[in-house]
């Protein structure tokens, strides 16, 4: 709660101009594509998709039967999102003592709840979204309360946007964000019965697309100050240069049509980064192929840039949707397409929407500035946005 009560005065801090930079340390990420995030990439590029059957469990009855699923991923009497959480976890390097840890799941162990309704006594440690805040700290001995943020499907990137808030607002200087969401029989049924899954695969962006496919995955990524970076010579991945969230109110489940939401945390992200929009080479869009997201996107676009938009693609028709990951997976691949400044293909796309044909992407897009914009929108009615800045030694 106190950790809580510190970020309403550090977002409205967030609002004026930027003092202190944010720097993003490190970063990776596991994805059905991947056990990296430069593997994930790589995979785009070459047009890779991991959306396969599902085998965890019967999908016979449901809407969808394919999901990008992590091979070998086993519950053992305990969440799956652990399974999936352990290696992730044996690859963050050794955070500062003070470090300020949040987390990020929409469902976290809510498999356990699936054996318990079959009849299995599960162990109940970790059913709940906070108990991944208690694991993880103790898993990489981070002594300090930490808080768990679920902003349905953009969580990862509003806890990004949060963390930035409180080291440029000099209240933190080492802020690490781990966020990791599983597919569940529960998850499945009940984007099955919103009747958002598609029947075949995601296309997203497609004139033809006919809803969402499940993926799973984790990231970490580590914020600290400009001031600590250059005190500990740590070469930056990039920068997080703007950031914004806002929340359009206008329905428990489906975006605001004219896109208001997201223009306004584009709004506040550019401004914070103190930039033209001109500046932004690309954009990592939400994109999930359901109707009226990708519609959404695509209106709030054109209104954002008038007219010129960016490049921009998705990777959800390859890694599917992570739910409350995607937004930290998603800044992971950022940083290697700025590093590579070259935007992956969005996979799936076969026939782009008429409004979308001139910049989602169909195939590697090269691209010559240093800014990349990421989106994510969630249930609710929430809209997260974050700029990306490339280091100038990456």
């Amino acid at each position: 709660a106190s950790i809580l009560r510190r970020l309403s005065p550090a977002l409205e801090r967030g609002k004026a101009k930027v003092k202190n930079a944010v720097v993003l340390a490190r970063c990776d990420a596991i994805t059905a594509l991947g056990a990296t995030g430069k593997e994930t990439y790589g995979a785009l590029l070459s047009g890779l998709s991991a959306l396969t059957e599902v085998t965890r469990f019967p999908v016979g009855q449901y809407r969808a039967r394919t999901a990008a699923s992590i091979e070998g991923l086993s519950p053992n009497g305990h969440p799956l999102v652990y399974d999936l959480l352990d290696p992730l976890l044996k690859s963050v390097p050794p955070p500062p003592p003070d470090t300020l840890l949040t987390t990020c799941t929409t469902k976290a162990g809510i498999d356990s709840l699936e054996r318990y309704k079959r009849g299995t006594v599960p162990d109940g440690l970790g059913t709940l979204p906070g108990d991944l805040c208690k694991r993880v700290s103790r898993t990489l001995g981070i002594p300090r309360p930490s808080v768990n943020v679920s902003a349905a499907c953009a969580s990862a990137t509003v806890a990004i946007a949060q963390g930035a808030s409180l080291i440029a607002a000099g209240m933190e200087k080492s802020v690490l964000v781990i966020c990791a969401d599983v597919i569940t029989e529960f998850v499945f049924s009940g984007f099955s019965a919103l009747q958002v899954l598609s029947p075949d695969r995601a296309r997203p962006f497609d004139r033809s697309r006919a809803g969402l496919s499940l993926g799973e995955g984790a990231a970490f990524i580590h914020l600290v100050s400009g001031a600590l970076a250059e005190k500990h010579f740590i070469r930056p991945v990039a920068e997080i240069a703007g950031w914004g969230v806002a929340n359009d109110a206008f329905h428990v489940t489906a975006p605001a049509r004219d896109g208001r939401g997201l223009c306004n945390a584009m709004h506040s992200a550019l401004k914070r980064a103190s930039l033209e929009k001109q500046e932004i080479a690309g954009i990592s869009a939400h994109g999930t192929g359901t109707i009226r997201n990708d519609a959404m996107e695509i209106k709030a676009f054109h209104r954002f840039f008038s007219g010129r938009v960016p490049p921009a693609y998705s990777v959800k028709g390859a890694i599917g949707h992570t739910f409350g990951a995607a937004g930290g997976i998603e800044a992971v691949i950022a940083t290697e397409v700025l590093r590579r400044r070259l935007l992956p293909p969005t996979v799936g796309l076969e026939e782009p929407e008429a409004a979308a044909r001139d910049f989602v992407t169909r195939e590697p897009t090269p691209i010559s500035g240093d800014h990349l914009m990421v989106t994510n929108s969630g249930f609710g009615g929430i809209s997260a946005v974050l700029i990306l800045k490339r280091s100038s030694d990456p």
